[in-house]
């Protein structure tokens, strides 16, 4: 069965240079990111951003993208980085909320947890926080399924 990967991950990227995130992304994502297998990634900045591009370019992998209301609701950058990658995403799903408060993007990363095998999570490095990264990777353990957190 190929495997089915959501990726969560925090927004606060400019703390590292692309290069370093391009090798993590190897590291931690090359070895799961085969012609089968299956990427869900919310459509934010961040994180979700730098995987989709490096996803894009650097697998065969299925890609589809989840945003919480619509992809015309989402910062510019990610706007850009989904038109950048629209030829290798295989789905985007919008879940139509209203309102991107707290309880949208929750949903969003419920949706992505509910339809995958396993969660690969980017947190910011340090304590555990209340963010969505966190909430994501804990809505994943209370569902039993197994979790890579890769603090950044």
């Amino acid at each position: 069965m190929p495997l089915a990967a959501a990726i969560t991950g925090t927004r606060q990227t400019g703390h590292r240079a692309l290069t370093w995130f391009s090798d993590l992304f190897g590291t931690y994502l090359g070895p799961w990111a085969t012609g089968d297998a299956q990427f869900y990634i919310g459509g934010a900045v961040g994180i979700d951003s730098l995987t989709l591009l490096w996803l894009a370019g650097n697998s065969q992998a299925r890609i589809t993208v989840v945003a919480p209301g619509t992809v015309a609701q989402q910062p510019a950058e990610a706007r850009q980085a989904i038109e950048r990658c629209r030829d290798r995403i295989a789905e985007i799903v919008e879940l139509g909320a209203d309102e991107l408060r707290t309880p949208a993007y929750h949903a969003r990363n419920r949706y992505m947890v509910d339809r995958a095998q396993m969660v690969i999570g980017f947190p910011l490095a340090g304590p555990e926080a209340a963010s969505g990264t966190w909430q994501t990777i804990n809505y994943a353990a209370s569902q039993g399924k197994p979790r890579l957190i890769v603090p950044i």
